[in-house]
């Protein structure tokens, strides 16, 4: 009897896991959160079970007994680093695909995660722990300025704030630890110094859960809103073989000395001098994990799936070949500070052609509800090089059609056209710098497109309108609605 695998997510990250299943000849269990029925992974699945929320660890851990799984993969997000899942699933026997609940904890925590690297020479910026009833301003001084406020627990932005001065102190404290007890439970913060204008570049590595492991190189995260990565490559562009090769041989000590097991990613800073430094550990597969398997053809969920069934020891990684760039398509408007575009997706078409792939987790008349995160697809390219790869991705970009709801499509686009990216050339607060405020530019084929669409009675064009075919302004107005109702 083949092993069952259950995966504990949804959307195009489930998708993904199921098909990797498929491959391996696994049988497969998914699961839904009310208001998620339509959702694309439900088809996948061998079989699917309704869960009261994708969070609930006791409902999902009890549909892992009852449905005979004996693999759990937790995706990203939701349950995909919390001790207290895998705590859950080994009581009942069941196996987590990822690593152990301790290793979770030590690198989880950002804390103890610095503790590590500096036990294992990893360079760190200058830090100090927010002391409980202590001097926060003698703390300040010893890291000095400007400094990050910033969340122990969690990510994304969250509990994070900048800090010029010691006047501009306690207040930022006070409300970094509120923010942070509201998103992660935990108000706990620390203090680091902040680098101006870096790039922020990740390892890719996987251990064997005994102090072995490799990297399998490098990924370029730098252009991010709001501490969200929008755009990701591998490998990263104009970064010097002696900051490359410090980058992998850091990786490989916190690999060691944590005995990390399955795929895990090292994120760093990385200054203009080439230094860099250590920000944190994520326990689990990313978001961009795609541009990795493109570059080095290793499929890294196929290889979680091998070691949770105990077959598997990545000893090495062949050499990278050509070039590889992920964007996220959310279903959100650039032109309106990036507002949610729920509604229902009239017309869908996907680029095809040689080196682009597209991990989804939507089908065409399905309805996008705002109780979820707004992520629409990935659009992944790659190619002999960047040049090519960049002339690949514009061309996915522009054959892709999504019709009902607004999309960052247009802003993407922009991106690809600026030429600081083209050129590789670019830090964590450029979108920030170059993108603040901004306002679509429309080709005569969009609005051939568009045009054609409401000669066909596609309700919602681009977000705007409502169903049943009428283009009256909506409250989610996408940035083509002006063009649309020149029309």
């Amino acid at each position: 009897m083949n092993p069952k695998v259950l995966v504990a997510n949804r959307s195009e990250i489930a998708c993904r896991i199921f098909q990797a299943c498929r491959e391996l000849g696994l049988k497969t269990v998914g699961i839904f959160a009310p208001c998620d029925e339509e959702a694309r992974h439900v088809t996948y699945a061998d079989e699917v079970y309704c869960v009261p929320s994708y969070l609930d660890i006791a409902s999902v851990v009890e549909v892992a007994v009852k449905s005979g799984a004996q693999l759990v993969h937790p995706g990203y997000g939701f349950l995909s680093e919390r001790p207290a899942f895998v705590h859950a699933l080994e009581k009942q026997g069941l196996v987590f695909v990822g690593p152990r609940a301790d290793t979770m904890e030590i690198m989880g925590g950002k804390i103890s995660a610095k503790e590590l690297a500096t036990r294992e020479n990893v360079p760190t910026l200058p830090w100090a722990k927010v002391p409980t009833g202590g001097d926060l301003k003698s703390a300040a001084r010893k890291v000095g300025f400007p400094l990050l406020l910033k969340a122990s627990a969690g990510g994304g932005g969250k509990g994070m704030r900048r800090v010029d001065s010691l006047e501009d102190l306690d207040a930022a404290a006070e409300s970094a630890s509120a923010e942070a007890v509201a998103a992660f439970g935990d108000g706990t913060l620390f203090l680091e110094r902040l680098v101006e204008r870096p790039r922020h570049i990740e390892v890719q590595v996987f251990g064997d859960g005994r102090g072995g492991g490799i990297h399998l190189y490098d990924r370029e995260c730098s252009l991010q809103r709001r501490h969200q990565k929008v755009w990701e490559e591998a490998q990263a562009p104009h970064l010097s073989e002696r900051t490359r090769k410090g980058l992998f041989e850091a990786a490989l000590n916190l690999v060691r000395g944590v005995q990390y097991r399955s795929a895990g990613t090292l994120e760093f800073l990385v200054d203009d001098g080439g230094d860099f430094y250590f920000l944190e550990m994520n326990t689990r597969l990313q978001v961009e994990h795609p541009v990795t398997e493109l570059v080095t053809g290793v499929d890294l969920v196929h290889a979680q799936l091998l070691q949770g069934l105990q077959s598997l020891d990545l000893t090495s990684c062949p050499d990278p070949r050509g070039h590889a760039i992920e964007v996220r398509l959310y279903a959100e408007d650039p032109a309106q500070g990036f507002i949610p575009t729920p509604g229902r997706v009239d017309r869908l078409r996907w680029p095809t052609g040689p080196g682009i792939r597209v991990d989804s987790g939507i089908e065409e008349g399905q309805t996008m509800g705002t109780q979820f995160d707004s992520l629409l697809a990935k659009l992944i390219v790659c190619g002999s090089d960047r040049n090519q790869a960049l002339a690949r991705l514009a061309f996915a970009l522009d054959e892709t059609v999504i019709l009902g709801i607004g999309t960052n499509q247009s802003y993407l686009k922009a991106l690809v056209e600026h030429p600081q990216v083209r050129e590789g050339r670019v830090h964590t607060g450029f979108l920030a710098q170059e993108f603040g405020k901004f306002a679509p530019q429309i080709s005569e084929r969009d609005l051939g497109l568009i045009a054609f669409a409401r000669q066909a009675g596609v309700g919602k064009i681009l977000g705007g309108g409502s169903a049943g075919g009428s283009t009256a302004p909506s409250k989610f107005p996408s940035p083509w609605q002006s063009f649309v109702e020149r029309l």
